[in-house]
């Protein structure tokens, strides 16, 4: 059994992942709107991410699998897929000075490429490393208490340009220049704070040498067993492809609501007129999305502490139905509420919904996948998040249209979605904790 402090340390540098994770996705529209870009193509530029993760993840999980240093097997992928993060973080807002090598939005689009692949490198290993360390008992509480440290760093990451601006940092673009700079000192801060947060769980979790972790895993001779990716797919668990459907709606939810929300509350709440991206409106919307992502992230770590709870009390199946639904109703609301402190009480059920998220997969899905596999099925399972964002990306911008190029009823639709993947939920059949294949 592992001590409270040992399941912290292991999830700690996540948190500074999510910070550099929240800035990108409550700030991104915002960069590449000032750069140039039209509304209606803003998804395309948004998937980058999920074609980052889809590709990444799985390698990632199946190369750390097979991969055994002095710095243990997942440890490695974190610290390098945390440094070309950061790298990639101090470049973006300052997307405007390549002028001379690329065009500014090329150069950005780039930045968020790289920045996602490399948050993707990072993010793989620490799910695996928690499913290698947490006993079956403390299946539900390890993936809590990340959850916790994710949304605490979403926190940050979302409030920092409202915090900046509040100490005096300019939240309007300088005379010649496109992004603000209180902008481009929240991605230095979060792009240190990664840093930093990842190098605290390098040097304080220790991995299991191969023989601890064949001993811990009952694993015998069929460790060395080569399994092709064909046979991988064919032998995927049950339980992984009935979460996918559930998967599916959320992520779809989630993907629209971080490309519109900034479009949508500037028009539904500042009252901006439609291709307004640089005036002192539209950045003050833009801080108040990160102060209500913020608020999210809040309510969603609140939820987590007694999340491991509920769900040990109740069940799994009840709680992430549960926290769906809530989510749901929380982003419809988004539709009709016209003050921006009202926008704060839809965020609860839209914390609640990513807690639940965060968690309550990764927890069934564990439970049924055997331990020599974990990693790389955990990076085959990340397409259930990938694909239904390229999906959203790809949709968004004919979707916009029909929705009379209103990016409130977006966040509509991604409300309805987020129902459906509550429905879906009924409809998964849990798989008991196995330890070998």
């Amino acid at each position: 059994m592992l001590s409270f402090w040992q399941i912290w340390n292991m999830s700690f540098g996540f948190m500074g992942v999510q910070i550099g994770y929240s800035l990108q996705n409550g700030n991104t529209s915002r960069i590449l709107s000032a750069l140039g870009s039209e509304v209606e193509h803003l998804s395309y530029f948004w998937l980058a991410a999920p074609l980052a993760g889809l590709i990444v993840q799985p390698i990632i999980g199946l190369s750390s699998d097979k991969t055994w240093t002095r710095l243990g097997r997942r440890i490695p992928f974190i610290l390098v897929g945390a440094i070309v993060s950061a790298l990639a973080m101090f470049f973006m807002p300052n997307s405007e000075f390549s002028a001379k090598l690329l065009p500014p939005l090329f150069f950005g689009a780039s930045m968020l490429l790289l920045m996602d692949t490399s948050f993707n490198v990072t993010m793989q290993p620490f799910r695996s490393l928690v499913g290698d360390l947490v006993s079956d008992e403390q299946r539900n509480s390890g993936f809590s208490t990340q959850a916790f440290l994710i949304n605490a760093g979403a926190v940050v990451g979302s409030i920092l340009p409202f915090l900046l601006t509040w100490l005096g940092v300019s939240n309007v673009p300088n005379e010649g220049e496109k992004v603000a700079s209180s902008v481009i000192w929240a991605f230095y801060i979060g792009g240190g704070a990664l840093l930093l947060t990842v190098l605290w769980t390098s040097f304080t979790t220790k991995e299991f040498t191969p023989e601890e972790y064949a001993k811990y895993n009952n694993l015998g001779n069929e460790e060395k067993k080569k399994s092709s990716f064909l046979t991988l797919l064919k032998d995927t668990p049950k339980t992984m492809l009935q979460l996918a459907f559930v998967q599916f709606f959320s992520w779809f939810s989630l993907f629209l609501m971080w490309v519109y929300t900034t479009p949508a509350i500037a028009e539904n709440v500042w009252n901006t007129l439609p291709g307004d991206s640089t005036s002192g409106a539209y950045n003050e919307a833009g801080n108040w999305v990160g102060i209500i992502f913020a608020a999210y992230s809040v309510f969603g770590a609140l939820f987590s502490l007694v999340m491991a709870h509920l769900a040990t009390r109740f069940g799994r199946k009840p709680i992430y139905l549960s926290a769906l639904v809530a989510g749901g109703f929380g982003l419809l609301s988004m539709v009709f509420v016209k003050d921006q402190y009202g926008l704060i009480i839809s965020m609860v059920g839209v914390g609640i919904a990513w807690a639940a998220i965060l968690a309550m997969p990764y927890a069934m899905l564990s439970a049924s996948l055997p331990a020599d596999k974990m990693g790389v099925y955990m990076g085959i399972f990340n397409a259930t998040i990938t694909i239904p964002q390229i999906a959203a990306g790809l949709l968004g911008g004919i979707l916009f249209s029909l929705l009379g190029g209103h990016a409130v009823y977006m966040l509509g639709l991604s409300g309805i979605s987020m129902l459906l993947a509550g429905i879906s939920v009924i409809f998964i059949k849990e798989h008991q904790s196995i330890k070998e294949n």
